[in-house]
């Protein structure tokens, strides 16, 4: 179901909203994180480009926190179109759920230390089928939240999304959004949207090394 200016969306409860369509707007597919980390970047994007959220995150292994950061972007996304409605909104697709993929290439790399081989692989499995599904929908663009995060390093997402960009024939969409203070934002974002804020990144690796 295409999302249109002006529509009143349901994409609460995981149904897809579909493909933003925007007249004479570059289209972006933007890999989405969690609902935190979209506030500030929807808000910097959504006017220049039809904006698509993609949230696939095989790294959250947690079926119930994986559940749980769905239904906060889509709890963000509600109010963000509710507010913006007669001027643009963002579109929502869902990936698979597929957190075997995740742990099978991720645990030979279980002691890599945060910011490691472990995240480089996490943030290459995620931007990779943000690509490829970009590909498959004949969108211009493809980019990611990840960046807004302090704990991001955004050269090497910036070093990914130009090799996939040369693989696929999609533009990587080159914007850190951590830069203009972008996590500064998405913090005060999150507040006034009431949205819960994880205190991990996703993966029992992380969460168990958190608690030591």
């Amino acid at each position: 179901m295409p999302c249109i200016p002006g529509d009143d969306l349901n994409i609460m409860a995981g149904e897809l909203s579909g493909i933003a369509l925007m007249p004479k707007k570059p289209s972006v597919l933007m890999h989405a994180c969690c609902g935190p980390c979209s506030t500030s970047c929807v808000e910097r994007t959504a006017e220049d480009y039809a904006l698509t959220l993609y949230y696939y995150n095989p790294n959250i292994t947690d079926r119930e926190e994986y559940y749980l950061r769905r239904d906060t972007l889509l709890q963000f996304l509600k109010a963000f179109n509710a507010e913006h409605k007669d001027m643009y909104t963002a579109g929502f697709l869902e990936g698979a759920y597929e957190p075997e993929r995740f742990i099978e290439k991720a645990t030979p790399l279980a002691d890599e230390p945060e910011g490691g081989r472990r995240c480089e692989l996490c943030f290459a499995l995620r931007l990779t089928e943000t690509a490829r599904k970009a590909k498959e929908l004949g969108m211009e663009y493809f980019t990611t939240t990840m960046s807004v995060s302090p704990h991001k390093n955004y050269e090497k997402i910036k070093e990914l999304g130009l090799f996939l960009e040369e693989e696929t024939g999609v533009k990587f969409l080159d914007i850190d959004f951590k830069k203009k203070n972008g996590f500064g934002r998405s913090v005060e974002l999150s507040k006034r949207y009431g949205l819960y804020r994880q205190n991990f990144c996703g993966c029992d690796f992380a969460r168990y090394a958190n608690e030591k």
